[in-house]
């Protein structure tokens, strides 16, 4: 199918654009972890987490919607309808919106009510322009903006936190500068200047196109409950001290999801335009069992990797996080496994399922986190992201048979024996067993993506 190797082309444009600066943001955790405190950074992290949650209440995820129509789009005025509702739409919501958290900052006093508000604009700027961007196929464009965002924002965090001194308020400006910026320049480039009108607006698509980003809200909001209830609860029961450590712990799993990110933005376009083929079945599947072996070896190379690095990448003052990383690697494991197949509903744009199946997720994270947390301390916040990144994935499993049926893992006993055996070896606290759990871990690693090493070999030969 044509639309695989467009989506593995996709895969590898977007990952040039952010998997520099994703690297370099990441080696100079050293650098913000020394010269911040747990404090600060936890201040950071809570306010970043508030804006996430905010977000979806104020767009409604048009920007979802103006994605996947744009897709659709037959033509220039189809196109013009589709921006122009969805950036009049999100842009009067963010004024009304601006105010009511200036009100509610200034009853409660929150330290940082004037950087939420930027922190959010600057952030819905950013989805708006990506998803134009996207819409319209234009990846090599949204890499570009990929990179010149990040690349801005570490300039800006050099500057402010190194140079200046500001703390947690330099992690905030440089945030908003970069991403403002960047997002002001790609508009430019795609001239949205020219679709923005009044006289575009149709009420009938308007309807289509909130019916389909509306359920996807609840879904949004139930995986920024899970990241939020933990933060929360953490800061209420334990303190800012240990969501910062808790913070730094998270930065390490996050690795899996910044390389399935590269594939999931390309994934949305691919799963949208495959199911009008006869063999998407066949497409599905071969896409999720690769993906899955894929990010199984890069989960078990992180921990296989880490015990080498994690002191020399972590101020001492954040070492308490290690323990909590394994099964955070799992977690979120289980969360882009679903997320696979959350791109499939919203190709056929049964956008319900995934707010459901993230609801009861959410719930029983919430549940599990309060009732753990006094007697566990931060392992209880581990543990509720683990359950409900689990249940998520087996209903959406069962939800899928609907549509396609996802062939089963085959090598499952051999993965779930690989998880233990590095999970030991992680904690042995022994350099020899560290070196020996590497090189298993590699060796299983390749065997585990042979065919697919096999293949991409085989093209670079042919192309030479």
């Amino acid at each position: 199918m044509q639309e695989k190797k467009k989506l593995l082309q996709n895969t590898f444009i977007i990952a040039l654009g952010r998997c520099s600066t994703q690297v370099l943001s990441f080696l100079l955790l050293p650098l913000y972890t020394s010269l911040l405190s747990t404090s600060e950074y936890g201040n950071y992290d809570l306010l970043n987490t508030i804006s996430i949650f905010i977000i979806p209440f104020i767009t409604l995820l048009m920007e979802e919607s103006m994605f996947r129509f744009l897709i659709d789009a037959k033509d220039e005025k189809e196109k013009a309808k589709v921006i122009s509702q969805s950036m009049l739409f999100t842009f009067f919501n963010i004024i009304i919106s601006s105010i009511i958290i200036l009100i509610i900052g200034s009853i409660i006093h929150y330290d940082y009510t004037i950087y939420l508000i930027f922190f959010i604009i600057a952030s819905i700027l950013s989805t708006l322009a990506a998803s134009i961007a996207r819409g319209e196929g234009k990846f090599k464009i949204y890499s570009v903006f990929s990179f010149l965002s990040g690349a801005l924002t570490i300039l800006f965090n050099i500057l402010f936190i190194v140079v200046f001194k500001m703390k947690e308020e330099g992690l905030f400006i440089a945030y908003i500068l970069g991403n403002t910026l960047v997002s002001l320049w790609l508009m430019h480039k795609l001239k949205v200047n020219k679709y923005v009108n009044f006289k575009n607006y149709d009420k009938k698509q308007m309807k289509e196109m909130l019916s389909y980003s509306i359920p996807l809200v609840p879904n949004s909001l139930s995986w920024i409950t899970i990241n939020l209830s933990d933060r929360l609860i953490i800061v209420s029961v334990l303190g800012s001290a240990y969501n910062g450590i808790y913070s730094v712990a998270t930065k390490f799993p996050s690795i899996i999801n910044t390389f399935y990110s590269f594939f999931y933005i390309a994934w949305k376009e691919s799963a949208s335009k495959a199911v009008k083929e006869d063999n998407k079945n066949e497409f599905y599947n071969d896409i999720y069992i690769n993906l899955k072996k894929f990010l199984i070896a890069v989960s078990i190379m992180i921990l296989a990797a880490l015990p080498f690095v994690f002191n020399l990448l972590v101020n001492k003052n954040y070492q308490g996080g290690y323990i909590y990383i394994p099964i955070l690697i799992v977690a979120i494991l289980y969360s882009n496994l679903s997320s696979f197949c959350g791109g499939i509903f919203a190709a056929y744009k049964e956008t319900k399922i995934m707010g459901t199946s993230t609801f009861y997720a959410a719930v029983i994270n919430i549940v599990v986190n309060i009732a753990l947390i006094k007697f566990m301390g931060l392992w209880a916040s581990a543990i509720s992201t683990l359950a409900s990144s689990f249940i998520v994935y087996i209903y959406r499993r069962i939800k899928m048979k609907k549509f396609l049926t996802l062939q089963k893992d085959k090598y499952i006993f051999y993965n779930i024996l690989m998880f233990i055996f590095i999970t030991l070896v992680y904690y042995s606290n022994n350099i020899f067993v560290y070196l020996f759990g590497f090189i298993i871990c590699l060796i299983y690693s390749i065997l585990l993506n042979i065919d697919m090493i096999k293949a991409i070999l085989f093209k670079l030969k042919t192309r030479n």
